[in-house]
């Protein structure tokens, strides 16, 4: 599989997303799938408005996901895949497998989920420390572990049974001498001599290490038999036997199991750059929230993460974009907005049009890409224009807005009058909802020289319902301002049906501001802005104008 062809590219609109910004990234997200047979994915850059939910709930189409930070993750990172040991492997093996994959590093895992890990210093330290004869049956020792660390095999005896007591001893001495250190359960390393077989079974060993291939007769070998005696078999010397035992012990006797350093796949890359710098490990173990392992991750690993991938509809203001928007690879800005701030790393396909929706610009897309659109995404589209144009009220609607929401609906199978009237309606139900929620529903930060300003807008068909916002949001603006860093509030009370629009001001000089950008007199004391009701078109240049100067 090209794991590039299947990496998703995510389409988005502004924080604070209205219709538009949602219906244009799903439609839009579609259509490049289609086009590209790679995945696009259309996701949210904030909450969504009653509006939109309405819309959504109304063609059945599911919410898009939140995406809140465009920095990369350890998700677009690609892991080193290393299968888990289980804790009871010898270091031995464990050491076989770190040669074989170049990795210094390994994983101990328990039906997939993270114990502990090994590292190539944990095995080098079994050679430098010096450990007392009790290390095997202290570590609970596996015979087989024990077999193949000699390099031998297991003449009788139960492989699969573990060291649990006594010490490992050489026979070197007389019998005499022997009868005085060994015990019963002891491990014994032996040639072939026969009194110190026998002395062996006699005192009731655990296990026999018989050196060099000697010969073991049949009676000591049916005599272990009966008393559960293991011999083991090893073409090795007695010294070089003794030597190499130690790396039988099991992995769990020396692994790191406290304190481990894991990370999650959803990880922020710079906070796991400034974690790694603290610590002296060169992996770093990933597993997913129930604690199974995922892979490896090493310093060197990070320096080759992959941007994530976005398409940015309906803004190209980087204060409107999501967190993070500079360290991602933006591939296409499609918007109907006045030029701003966003900046990109290399070429961009950007395509801004004067109209009054983005969703006119991706319907124009379906149909120079020679694809048809499918009613439902015909209906989000047509929604969108119905919303951004206040169904053909506002100044910033052109013909060819109204022109395709209505082969849109016509696609979609809608009534245009009904469903904006449902949307409208919906929208302005804004019951429960706090005064700091009503007023960042639909709301866009900009900046003019040092100055930072936000304008937020509700839409009414009933100006009943527009004196009790305002009497909620009014009091509310001056601590709004402070908490988001604000110079300036202005917030728009706009009535669809009578075209116009109360402006509430909040900030150092903000009403002065307002009253000389539209001539007003000093002592106004409501500012009503006739025939104003976009943002875009007719609030915001005007607030630009008398900012600038």
């Amino acid at each position: 599989m090209n794991r590039e062809k299947e990496r998703k590219v995510y389409v988005v609109g502004h924080k604070n997303p209205d219709t538009d910004s949602i219906c244009s990234a799903i439609a839009y997200a579609a259509l490049k799938t289609k086009v590209t047979g790679r995945p696009h994915e259309a996701r949210r850059a904030g909450q969504l408005n009653e509006e939109t939910q309405y819309v959504l709930e109304h063609f059945h189409v599911k919410v898009p996901r939140l995406l809140t930070d465009l920095r990369e993750q350890i998700k677009d990172v690609e892991l080193k895949e290393v299968e888990g040991l289980r804790s009871s492997i010898s270091i031995r093996t464990a050491w076989e497998k770190m040669r074989e994959s170049n990795i210094h590093t390994l994983p101990v895992t328990r039906d997939g989920k993270l114990e502990g890990v090994i590292t190539i210093g944990d095995i080098a330290k079994t050679y430098m420390e010096v450990y007392d004869s009790m290390v095997l049956s202290k570590a609970r020792t596996q015979y087989r572990n024990i077999a193949r660390a000699v390099d031998g095999e297991v003449m009788t005896g139960n492989e699969h049974s573990y060291l649990l007591k006594g010490k490992v001893v050489i026979a070197a001495s007389s019998r005499i001498l022997m009868s005085d250190f060994i015990d019963k359960d002891d491990l014994v390393i032996m040639g072939d001599r026969k009194d110190a077989q026998r002395c062996a079974v006699d005192r009731n060993v655990s296990c026999m290490v018989v050196c060099q291939s000697a010969p073991v007769s049949e009676e000591i070998i049916r005599e272990a038999e009966e008393k559960q005696i293991v011999i083991i078999s090893t073409p090795l010397d007695t010294f070089t036997a003794a030597q190499h035992i130690n790396q039988s012990i099991p992995v769990k006797y020396f692994m790191t199991k406290g304190n481990l350093v894991t990370f999650k796949m959803k990880d922020y890359v710079d906070d796991v750059k400034e974690v790694m710098a603290r610590k002296r490990f060169r992996d770093f173990p990933i597993v997913d929230n129930k604690g199974k392992f995922l892979g490896l991750i090493s310093r060197r690993r990070l320096l080759n993460v992959r941007k994530k991938e976005v398409i940015l509809v309906d803004h190209n203001e980087k204060s409107q974009a999501v967190d993070g928007v500079e360290e991602a690879d933006v591939l296409e800005i499609i918007d109907h907005h006045r030029l701003s701030s966003i900046e990109t790393m290399g070429p961009v396909f950007f395509r801004n049009q004067p109209v009054g929706c983005t969703a006119t610009i991706v319907y124009q897309m379906y149909r120079e890409a020679g694809e048809e659109i499918d009613p439902v995404n015909a209906g989000l589209l047509c929604s969108a224009i119905i919303s951004d144009t206040l169904m053909f009220r506002s100044p910033t609607c052109t013909p060819l807005d109204e022109q395709t929401a209505r082969t849109l609906a016509g696609i979609a199978g809608i009534d245009i009058e009904s469903l904006a009237q449902a949307m409208f309606n919906a929208g302005s139900n804004l019951k429960g909802k706090s005064a700091e929620e009503i007023c960042f529903l639909d709301f866009k930060q900009f900046t003019v020289n040092d100055t930072v300003f936000g304008v937020g807008q509700v839409n009414s068909m009933s100006g009943e319902e527009l004196e009790e916002l305002k009497r909620i949001v009014e009091p509310h603006l001056e601590k709004a301002r402070h908490s988001h860093g604000l110079n300036m509030i202005f917030f728009m009370l706009t009535n669809i049906l009578t075209e116009s629009s109360e402006l509430l001001c909040c900030g150092p000089e903000a009403r002065e501001k307002i009253l000389g950008a539209y001539d007003l007199p000093e002592d106004t004391d409501v500012i009503m802005l006739k025939g104003v009701v976009s943002r875009k078109k007719q609030l915001v240049p005007t607030l630009v104008g008398a900012l600038q100067q």
